[in-house]
């Protein structure tokens, strides 16, 4: 397994209104962050906040290409970004024990977090197709170029780690500075992911490896 710092390339907030960050989500130009009673977007190039929309925000937050999907408590609701409006909800997966949330393969990705777990569920229905079993507590959960990630923090240690999906076998693991906390996780679809800080109230930007070529 490969172990190494992770370098933080940027911090941004805390931002007005939002005193914590929960789920983290990108929907290829802005970042969106769940903290509580809202989703809020802000733009990663100037770091300013550009909307929100009310809704029950407590946990992750995932980007299908045109929607948002929001954890409120025990359920998943699928939010219309222009509107703010709720289209569906389904039953999560963790009965309210959920955390991070991702977007891949047509399917939702659910992280479970003292549970250890990261679930694949059908976006229509909630229903479990499968489930990985994690050596950690699960925060965040990304996939990026075939890759599955999720953060971890339990007391003052965070990181973001790579897993084998398959497995659950911890490749690859990006050490936070003691402190610094890894609630919600997403990659930006190229060299970094965004990392929500939970209750420092800030994203942080953090270099994602590439992969070697053979």
């Amino acid at each position: 397994m490969k172990r190494s710092a992770a370098e933080i390339l940027r911090e941004y907030g805390p931002f007005p209104g939002a005193d914590r960050v929960n789920g983290v989500t990108f929907d290829g130009q802005n970042v969106w962050f769940a903290s509580g009673d809202k989703v809020n977007a802000f733009d990663p190039a100037s770091g300013n906040m550009v909307r929100s929309i009310d809704v029950a925000a407590h946990a992750g937050t995932a980007f299908d290409g045109q929607h948002l999907y929001q954890i409120a408590e025990d359920r998943i609701h699928k939010i219309d970004p222009k509107t703010g409006r709720i289209l569906t909800t389904i039953p999560a997966p963790g009965d309210g024990g959920d955390s991070g949330l991702a977007w891949a393969e047509g399917t939702l990705w659910v992280g479970q977090h003292r549970g250890r777990k990261i679930h694949q569920i059908d976006p229509q229905t909630g229903a479990v197709l499968r489930t990985i079993e994690s050596k950690r507590v699960v925060t965040g959960v990304t996939w990026v170029d075939g890759q599955l990630w999720h953060g971890t923090w339990e007391g003052d240690e965070s990181d973001v780690r790579r897993i084998d999906p398959e497995t659950g076998e911890v490749l690859e693991r990006l050490e936070m500075p003691i402190g610094v906390g890894v609630s919600g996780l997403e990659s930006d679809g190229g060299d970094q992911f965004f990392c929500g800080g939970g209750g420092s109230g800030k994203v942080r930007a953090v270099r994602r490896p590439r992969r070697r070529q053979p």
